[in-house]
């Protein structure tokens, strides 16, 4: 038994000399989905504290993501949140990738399935409580409408557009 504590041990060590990367690409305001959409303060606050890390280009690492292996699930799961909906890039999506996000959006956090019930453990005040959770999908339904009133944009914006410091 000593022995399988001291391999463990080990090993747990060994796991530190492969940290994940943490490097956040850059945010670009032009692109965010907060800025275009003009989301107003106290929904951006909810959807900043409850969706960022995971869904744009603003993750805040907690501390525990510097400790293998929790560090390669945390990354993988910001990984995968930002291939499925990156707030901070929602203004290159075409125009039905982005009525498609919007209503999915709406429907989980509406359905209680985002944010997710591991996020929450470490992460007590990205809660939503049942008025948030109604508040934010009208929300996302009401910028989805919107979207459809106004119709398919002539074109649909590319990170190379934007250059930081350009005005």
């Amino acid at each position: 038994m000593k022995k399988i504590i001291i391999a463990l041990i080990i090993i747990f060590i060994f796991l530190q000399f492969f940290p994940i990367d943490r490097e956040i690409p850059a945010a670009t305001p032009q692109l965010d989905f907060l800025s275009i959409k003009q989301t107003p303060a106290l929904i951006a606050e909810k959807i900043r504290s409850s969706c960022y890390d995971c869904h744009s280009n603003e993750t805040k690492y907690p501390a525990y993501a510097r400790i293998q292996p929790v560090g390669w699930f945390v990354q993988n799961h910001i990984q995968e949140g930002r291939k499925e909906l990156n707030f901070s890039t929602f203004a290159t999506y075409d125009y039905k990738r982005q009525l498609k996000k919007l209503k999915e959006a709406a429907d989980m956090v509406e359905q209680g399935d985002m944010p997710l019930d591991s996020y929450l453990l470490a992460h007590g005040e990205a809660n939503l409580s049942a008025q948030d959770r109604r508040q934010l999908s009208a929300y996302f339904r009401k910028v989805a409408r919107d979207l459809k009133i106004v119709g398919e944009p002539p074109f649909t914006a590319e990170p190379s557009d934007f250059k930081i410091g350009q005005p």
